[in-house]
């Protein structure tokens, strides 16, 4: 007999990598026999976003005007959220709420509660600035932050290097679990072309794409980079943007159309605790140049060229070998590629249910809602 299926209220954001996580485990589980409320904060999806989920058997998406916690660093919204997602628990009864955000983990649930770290502010702002972010205006969201890791029963990290990052920084009072994105390859195999793809905003330290941008003029190959426009002519750039071919904001698809073509893929961040685009472009068989940070290290040891990300010549020597060597390009080609296999979508799926169905035998073991820690939350 087959275990019973589950009621799953999952949070979610529409801005980069998250959306294709939550998408992507949410159409999984759907497809398990499970439902999925996903509930949107932060900017509404973008029409070719809500294409991705309608018609999913199972799927319901409620989109929302809350404000994302790292948008908010005041917590000005934070009333309002708590009231307005505990509203949606009374409404829609999940057997487990999925939150892949942090403070939402303090609302008054009855159901267990997974909180999912994908990055914070601190952590980032460490990478990016080398210090702290700075008081009183982020005090809020650090709070929280720590208040939301308390009050879950499980949390999850999708690297250990950020697990422990996590761990540094909050001290939380349980043990995360470290849980690998996982997706299935995308789109359909095409001959590889001679050009460099990487994807970022150009205005994004942690993307460090203008390292990038910085070196293109002496690589043999154009480098293209998807990402938002905006910003591209800021003036005090130290590089020719003229240099580089900017895609703008592509839709998934159209994305994945470029890896597919694209011999290498380049992400020189300073700052990812896993980056699905990563991912992506090593599953369509990209050759990777990569920062060399421990959670690139811990999903591509062995499968990648490693660069130190704030040297420049360190990564225009690596991406002119890559262009010079074709042996080499295609042997990490395909070495990526079947890195990328032990990141699929199906383990990514089994790890969580597993985790759910824990979660849930354990609250049915203790008879109901446990008593909540009472949780210092900063409005």
């Amino acid at each position: 007999m087959s275990p019973p299926s589950l009621r799953i209220l999952m949070t979610a954001d529409a801005v980069g990598g998250a959306w294709v996580y939550a998408t992507s485990l949410a159409r999984a589980l759907c497809g398990g026999g499970h439902q999925v409320c996903l509930v949107t904060l932060g900017p509404p999806p973008r029409d070719d976003q809500r294409r991705e989920v309608a018609g999913v058997t199972g799927l319901d998406l409620t989109v929302t005007d809350l404000a994302l916690e790292w948008t908010d660093s005041e917590g000005r919204d934070f009333s309002r959220a708590m009231r307005c997602l505990a509203e949606l628990e009374r409404r829609l009864t999940p057997d487990i709420v999925h939150v892949n955000g942090y403070r939402e983990a303090c609302a008054a649930w009855r159901a267990p509660v997974v909180v999912v770290a994908h990055s914070c502010v601190c952590s980032w702002w460490r990478a990016c600035h080398g210090d702290d972010p700075p008081r009183p205006q982020w005090a809020a969201y650090a709070a929280n932050v720590r208040a939301g890791l308390a009050a879950a029963e499980r949390w999850v990290a999708p690297t250990a290097a950020f697990r422990a990052e996590v761990e540094t920084l909050y001290a939380p009072p349980t043990r995360g679990q470290a849980i690998w994105n996982g997706l299935d390859p995308a789109g359909a195999p095409a001959p590889k072309e001679p050009f460099i793809l990487s994807a970022g905003r150009l205005w994004d330290v942690a993307k460090n794409v203008s390292a990038l941008a910085r070196v293109a003029a002496r690589i043999p190959w154009p480098l293209r980079v998807a990402g938002p426009l905006a910003g591209c002519g800021a003036a005090g750039r130290d590089f020719d943007a003229s240099r580089v071919a900017w895609l703008g904001e592509l839709p998934r698809a159209d994305l994945i159309a470029h890896m597919q073509r694209a011999s290498i893929f380049a992400a020189p961040a300073v700052y990812e605790p896993f980056g699905l685009t990563v991912l992506e472009a090593a599953l369509a068989g990209c050759a990777l140049v990569l920062s060399d940070i421990p959670s690139f290290r811990e999903l591509w040891g062995g499968a990648a060229l490693f660069v130190d990300p704030r040297d420049g010549r360190a990564i225009e020597s690596a991406l002119t070998r890559l262009v010079c060597d074709r042996d080499l390009r295609r042997e990490l080609q395909r070495a990526a590629q079947a890195h990328a296999r032990r990141y699929s979508l199906a383990s990514m799926y089994d790890a969580y249910c597993g985790l759910y169905r824990t979660m849930a035998g354990a609250r049915r073991a203790v008879g109901g809602p446990p008593r909540r820690p009472q949780i210092e939350a900063r409005p």
